[in-house]
């Protein structure tokens, strides 16, 4: 072999070691896609605050095993959270900050019919400049199912008007026809409130009693005021459209005050927490109040584990649970399992499905069609989802639980409360 071969060859070899290094090191400065903000306010503070850091912890949840397999497209998903104290100015603000500052694909996770209500025409607003949309708000009410404000919103779960409608109808079957209701002062209590007037006006029936507490109140409050008006009535059950301290404190006072009656409350309460509460003061007190306790949920029980979305949500929970954000983790302990945080997941779950649909288009697909494309999506429940032109709703089963064994269980006969 001449010496001109073999400087040819050693040429050669290096520079294919040279293009190897080239394109190791164009790899490895590659920099990373820009992440797919979601926008985020919520109750992360107050008396409220166990609503919103179970919603985030769900959906966290999920979008952890997204990004840990890669992200969608490359892209990680993040949430980018305040905190409102579940105020409406605080939410505003923080969504003026979340669309102009932050730049977000779209809001996601909001918590609270009044803080959403308020931030619906801001929502609008900004749409006149670009298409900005709301996905999956923790909240039943009927605002943002109704014009001119239902086109920018995507709910996944059920509304308050078919979860009072149900509460109503069961209770009515069963013979309990004087119905009274306790309900924040606020468009979230006034929502419920019309939900269960509309149901009880089907059957010829009256709100028989009703009583208002302030938003914001805590365990330690007396509801004592509100237990004599409604005790007053007589009433055969008593619908409270609240928040979890503040109907635990409703409970406890009406046990006290003798009142043993059916208690109900919508999904939106907060179930864990509130049990928490009544639970920790049975184990003090050695009194009972925790029966006869009734609670609609937008999703399943977190038990059942002949659903898929059960089995999932429970192992992540249980193998990698997320942390509440740090900035407000001080005094609160994470629930293990809850409804709300399988409710965040489940919402997680969807979204992931839209943002994935959106990128992968061949058509450049915007993250509305997208949205609209959804049809008949399996997401482990026994119940499909699907979205479409004046189908913004993608759930409508209503689940029914009570109390035994200090948890909420399925309700599935009502004849225990036969009059």
């Amino acid at each position: 072999m001449n010496k001109l071969h073999i400087k040819h060859i050693f040429f050669s070899a290096t520079l294919f070691i040279l293009c190897l290094a080239a394109t190791a090191y164009a790899k490895k400065s590659t920099p990373p896609k820009d992440p797919i903000l979601l926008g985020m306010s919520a109750a992360f503070t107050g008396h409220s605050r166990g609503l919103g850091i179970e919603l985030f912890r769900g959906s966290q949840a999920y979008f952890n095993q997204v990004n840990a397999n890669g992200g969608i497209n490359g892209r990680k998903v993040v949430i980018k959270y305040y905190d409102d104290g579940y105020d409406p100015l605080p939410a505003i603000r923080n969504t003026i900050n979340l669309i102009e500052k932050d730049n977000v694909l779209c809001l996601f996770n909001y918590v609270g019919t009044p803080t959403v209500t308020r931030v619906l025409p801001v929502i609008k607003h900004f749409n006149t400049d670009k298409p900005l949309y709301m996905f999956f708000p923790f909240t039943g009410a009927q605002p943002q199912r109704e014009f001119p404000y239902e086109e920018y919103v995507f709910n996944l779960r059920t509304s308050y008007r078919q979860e009072t409608w149900g509460l109503v109808h069961n209770l009515f079957m069963v013979g309990r026809r004087r119905i009274a209701v306790l309900y924040q002062a606020d468009a979230y209590g006034r929502s419920g409130w019309d939900g269960v007037r509309k149901a009880l006006t089907e059957k010829d029936l009256r709100i028989v009693a009703e009583a208002t507490y302030r938003r914001g109140i805590d365990f330690k409050s007396s509801m004592e005021k509100q237990v004599k008006i409604l005790a007053a009535a007589q009433p055969d059950a008593i619908i409270s459209i609240g928040t979890y301290e503040a109907c635990a404190a409703f409970i406890r006072d009406a046990r006290d005050a003798g009142l043993n009656i059916p208690i109900c409350n919508l999904s939106f309460v907060g179930s864990e927490n509130m049990l928490q509460l009544l639970n920790s003061l049975e184990r003090s007190s050695g009194k009972n109040y925790t029966e006869d306790l009734i609670n609609t949920q937008a999703v399943p029980t977190y038990e059942d584990t002949s659903l898929a979305a059960v089995r999932d949500y429970r192992k992540v929970m249980s193998e990698n649970p997320p942390a509440p954000p740090e900035e407000f983790s001080k005094d609160y302990n994470p629930l293990k399992f809850s409804f709300i945080s399988f409710e965040g997941y489940l919402n997680a779950k969807v979204m992931s499905v839209i943002l994935t649909r959106m990128m992968e288009s061949q058509k450049n697909q915007s993250l509305y069609s997208a949205t609209l494309s959804i049809r008949d999506l399996d997401i482990g429940l026994d119940e499909p989802i699907s979205f479409g032109r004046g189908k913004h709703q993608g759930l409508d089963e209503v689940y029914y639980t009570t109390v035994s064994g200090g948890q909420f269980i399925p309700l599935t006969n009502w004849n225990r409360w036969s009059k």
